[in-house]
């Protein structure tokens, strides 16, 4: 099996069935001698999930697990790629759409790059509304002529892994899974790194490795290795989904942070990584500023906050952060609607 398409899904049969549907189209333009399968772990919905699955109509391979009780994020990301026989991985969320030439891609980057064993592939973004205007579900050939992309950067190629902590690369450190395929043998012989405690433990992102497990994961097993960066987006990913919107900020300010740290230990750079410590601060004191307005929805009480605060101190961007948090916010309106702009003269 050449790749595994790795589904970690929870009560989100609406948009699983767009997601399916996103790979039922790109499985289209796969050559025969290409073997790609999708493994899907259903962390014990109530909704009609298994239902889903079984009416998509799934062109390529496909295995389906339901969990006999809800396993957590992290051991269900863990649960989903050990489901797979693929030489690599790649983890999409059940809200996402893979864009129609995604897989075809794909595999002619593994085959061409074959000393490498972490590809970033880029991302779209695009609005759940959008996705949920069309007749359901949803067919890729619909989506907007114009999207940003989740990295402006154009230049793709071999690199370190490591280059990839890197802002113009990816402003989350890799947060993101669903931009990530993966050799799947690195994966297995460091999924033991994960802590035990802190994924049985079902209080979503209570722990760092509850929350970024993928990047606790990624950091161990491929350090050392060749990565490739693809500017070309193959996924689309969609905002107003998430169910954990109110995290956002604990994640921002408090988990990248620590993902920094985690990157340090396993030989990123000082300077890189001081330059993306900085970055990663660009909206820490409204950040913290929502969570202390909102502490039993923002995650403040999984916070060490004096260690925190004291850590940053030294940082411009501690102190510069209620000015970019503004201009970010100015930026962001005017994106959109540049986007809204675009689409609609071009409809």
């Amino acid at each position: 099996m050449n790749l595994s398409i790795c589904i970690p899904t929870y009560n989100r049969a609406k948009h699983l069935q767009n997601c399916l549907q996103s790979i039922n189209i790109a499985a289209k333009q796969l050559d025969g001698n290409l073997k790609v399968e999708i493994c899907i772990s259903d962390n014990c919905s109530s909704d009609s999930t298994e239902d889903v699955v079984k009416r998509s109509n799934l062109t390529l391979p496909f295995k389906y697990c339901r969990n006999k009780s809800n396993l957590g994020i992290a051991r269900n990301f863990l649960n989903v790629i050990d489901m797979a026989e693929g030489d690599f991985a790649w983890l999409v969320g059940d809200d996402d759409l893979i864009t129609p030439d995604a897989l075809m891609r794909l595999c002619e980057l593994i085959d061409a790059h074959p000393n490498v064993d972490f590809f970033y592939v880029n991302a779209f973004h695009l609005t759940a509304a959008y996705v949920l205007s069309y007749p359901q579900p949803f067919n890729t050939e619909n989506l907007p002529n114009y999207m940003t992309r989740f990295s402006r950067n154009t230049r793709g190629g071999e690199c370190k892994f490591l280059d990839l902590i890197n802002p113009n690369v990816s402003f989350d450190f890799l947060g993101g899974m669903f931009l990530a395929v993966f050799r799947r043998s690195n994966w297995l012989e460091n999924k033991h790194m994960l802590n035990e405690n802190a994924i049985v433990d079902l209080r979503t992102f209570s722990h760092f490795d509850n929350t970024f497990p993928h990047v606790k994961i990624f950091a161990h097993a491929y350090s050392k290795s060749i990565a490739y960066f693809n500017p070309l987006p193959l996924i689309v990913c969609l905002t107003g989904v998430r169910e954990w919107g109110p995290l956002q900020s604990m994640i921002m300010s408090v988990r990248m942070i620590e993902a920094l740290e985690l990157y340090r230990k396993v030989g990123l750079g000082l300077l890189q990584y001081l330059k993306c410590r900085n970055y990663a601060l660009r909206t820490f004191l409204p950040h913290i500023f929502w969570m202390f307005l909102h502490p039993r929805v923002s995650g403040l009480r999984y916070v060490r906050l004096n260690k925190l605060m004291l850590g940053n101190l030294l940082f411009p961007n501690f102190y510069l952060s209620p000015l970019n948090y503004g201009v970010r916010k100015l930026r962001l309106f005017i994106s959109r609607l540049k986007i809204y702009t675009f689409n609609e003269h071009n409809f």
